[in-house]
């Protein structure tokens, strides 16, 4: 028999544990509210909170995000996901923003889920890197989320 070597698994890094912590508080903090409408409204009040925290160049990008996304997406319940400004339908991530500093990256990402409806050929993008919001930004956006949910 061949030898093989072993390879060691280091686990999270502390920013995965932290944000798989804050899902947990997220969860618990949901389960405890009592009617659909307080659950939103509050879940709307986390996201902005959460925005409110980051840094300035990442709270830019993300209030300006959150702006185009529920007035291009009505129908998207904001509500946090690990800790991060999310968009549901019926209940359902379909797209979320990761500040950079959350998880000490480059930039600022818009990601979907597989929820989203971008299907196009037998690959598509589901990530999209923010730098700026720009008028043509803005408007990819805005079209990238009207897709997501038609």
């Amino acid at each position: 028999m061949s030898s093989t070597e072993s390879t060691t698994y280091d686990g999270f890094t502390a920013e995965e544990r932290a944000a798989m912590k804050e899902h947990a508080q997220d969860q618990k903090k949901a389960a405890r509210r009592s009617s659909r409408a307080d659950k939103a409204a509050q879940e709307q009040q986390d996201v902005l909170e959460k925005i409110a925290e980051m840094q300035d160049s990442d709270r830019l990008l993300a209030e300006r995000v959150h702006a185009i996304i529920t007035t291009s997406a009505p129908a998207l319940a904001p509500k946090l996901w690990y800790g991060m400004p999310a968009y549901a339908l019926n209940g359902k991530i379909v797209c979320h923003f990761q500040s950079a500093a959350k998880f000490k990256t480059r930039y600022a990402t818009l990601g979907f889920s597989d929820q989203a409806k971008l299907d196009d050929g037998t690959t598509w993008a589901v990530g999209f890197a923010l730098t700026e919001v720009t008028a043509e930004a803005e408007a990819r956006i805005s079209a990238l989320v009207r897709q997501a949910v038609s």
